[in-house]
This record gives structure tokens, sequence and C-alpha cells, in this order.
């Protein structure tokens, strides 16, 4: 059976303080739910300064749904390494990881949007090198042993639960993030399906004698919805779906290479793509069975009504999982 993975960014354009709030508590209420029902993973991401309400702070929101579950994981992926003071992180990560008993999954990645830099008083010319430091310190911070932390000797605790360390992978799509994770032996996670990068990861373990691994987005990686009838779903929500995809697209370059890229300006194209699918039940248990990577669900993506989210959900819980468990 594929892992199965229920994504939350709490984008909504329209978004008020009021609708917001419903927004993230719905989001909790469908982690529960989620749990209850045998899904994998909850993904959560960081973005800062978006107009469209764009989660900010994936580790407060991560804390939130360890408190209303009791099994499931939480991957952030990715959150803003630079951006991060990394004591502060080390401890934040240390206390998530002892709350979950060890369900935190952290991607660290460097970015890719210079304005989040600006707004946050940081050099983006210096992000690889405020990274390396970042991953260098979490990684001497959860020993629990003192340390020289910028001409000062530090010391951080608690210890986290997980041991050695809470499971922290390095993301990114160039040959600088491969290697950063060779030389620290930290597990490799591509922003998109890039076997060329993973090879040159590989052979940089073999060059610092270090031990990893890759996880690597599928060659397709569509973001599912499951709806009765897709065609109707596309002319009612598929606003919200082009929403995503056309913020994805204002953001990423050419040098850019990510698992959710489109270049879609209509609703019409953003369907033929295959980027985002929506599914029948039937249809939906039909793409798992195939080979395929991980099924990743995004019921509330793009400002999507709460109502809408909650009917994809429960046909993905309800009508698909239960038949795909003997896979």
């Amino acid at each position: 059976m594929p892992a199965t993975v229920v994504r939350f960014n709490l984008v909504d354009p329209a978004g008020t303080p009021a609708s917001l709030s419903e927004r993230y508590r719905t989001a909790l209420e469908m982690a529960a739910y989620a749990d209850d029902r045998g899904i994998s993973t909850i993904q959560t991401e960081e973005h800062h300064g978006a107009e469209n309400n764009w989660l900010p702070s994936p580790l407060a929101f991560a804390g939130a749904v360890f408190g209303a579950t009791r099994r499931i994981a939480v991957t952030v992926s990715a959150v803003i390494g630079p951006l991060h003071d990394p004591i502060r992180l080390a401890e934040d990560i240390a206390v998530l990881d002892l709350l979950s008993g060890g369900r935190l999954v952290t991607v660290a990645g460097i970015g890719y949007r210079p304005e989040e830099y600006e707004r946050a008083g940081v050099d983006f010319k210096s992000r690889g090198k405020l990274q390396d430091e970042l991953l260098e310190t979490l990684l001497k911070a959860w020993t629990g042993e003192p340390f020289a932390y910028r001409d000062r000797t530090v010391r951080v605790t608690p210890r986290p639960f997980t041991q050695p360390h809470p499971m922290l992978l390095v993301g990114g799509s160039s040959k600088a993030a491969a290697r950063r994770a060779a030389r620290l032996g930290l597990p490799f996670f591509p922003s998109a399906h890039l076997p060329d990068l993973e090879a040159y990861y590989r052979e940089q373990l073999a060059e610092h004698g270090t031990e990893g691994w890759t996880m690597m987005p599928a060659a397709e990686t569509p973001l599912l919805h499951i709806a009765d009838d897709p065609d109707r779903t596309w002319a009612e929500h598929g606003e919200h779906f082009l929403h995503e995809a056309r913020t994805y697209a204002s953001w990423q370059s050419k040098d850019i290479r990510s698992a959710v890229k489109s270049a879609a300006t209509t609703v019409e194209e953003l369907r033929a793509e295959g980027v985002y699918r929506v599914l029948t039940p039937e249809e939906c248990v039909t793409y798992a069975k195939g080979d395929t990577g991980n099924l990743i669900l995004h019921p509330l993506v793009g400002g999507m009504p709460v109502d809408e989210g909650w009917r994809s959900l429960h046909h993905f819980c309800e009508n698909v999982l239960p038949r795909l468990k003997d896979k």
C-alpha cells in the first residue's frame, strides 16, 4: 500500500481572521480524522508574507496537530533554514519531538524567494553558508552537550526523544544541497524527481565516507482531490487549484525544479497537465494500484471551501483506503 499524505498550507486568498480561524481549526479536525483512519502523514510547509495567507509557522501548526492526534507523522517540507535562529530551532524541534514521541520529520531547505530573505533581514547570497551553520548547529545541539557556537559555548536542553536526533533531511534541487547532505551524513530530499541528482548524492556519500538515503518524489506526484463528479468539481472549484498553481509559478525561476510545477494559465490547461487531479473513488483506487508513489491529498487547496475539502477527505478515507489495504 502506498504511503498516504494529507497536505495543508492553509492558503486562502480571500481569508479574513474569522474564516482563517475556521480553516485552521478544520485542518486540525481533518488531521484527527485522518489519524483515526490510518493516513500516514500530515505534510505542511513554510512561506512568509504571502498575500494569500500561506502558512508562515509550520512548527506551531505541527504542535497543534500532535496535540490532536495519536500516531500520524507530521512532515515539515520544508522549513526555510537560513531564516531561523539555529539555537531556537533546535529547541523547538526537540520540544516537538518530545511531545509527539518522535513523529516529526523536518526537511531543511534554503528557499527560493529573495523577498522572504529581505523581509527577515537576511542576506540571500549568504543562504548556503547559513544553511551549513544551521544544520551543523542542530546536530551538535541535540547531543545535549556543550559546544562552540559563534564564539561562545552553549548547551541546548532538553535532549530530544529520538536518538541520535530527530528525523532531519536536507531538501533541495542543487548539487550543493546534495553535497551538504552527504557531508553531514543526512538523508536527502530532492524537491522533484531527479535521478541524476540522487546518483550524485550517492557519489558524495562514498567520497565523504558517510551513510544516507534519499526520499525522492515519484516521476509523477499529482495532488489529488476525490469527488463523485470530477467535471462538476473542476467547473465549480477549479479556480482554487489554479490559484495555487499560478502562485507557485510566479515564485519559481527557470532554475527551480519542483514536483509541483505548472505552466497552466487556465483551469482547462491545468486539468490537462495532470499536476492536480480530481478523481472518483474508483479512479483513485485504480490509480493507487498502479506503479505510483505516495498518494497526496490536498483537501483545502487554494482556499477550497471547507465543506468540499471534507467531501474529498471522507471519500478517500471511507471509499478508497479500505480497498487498498491488501495492495
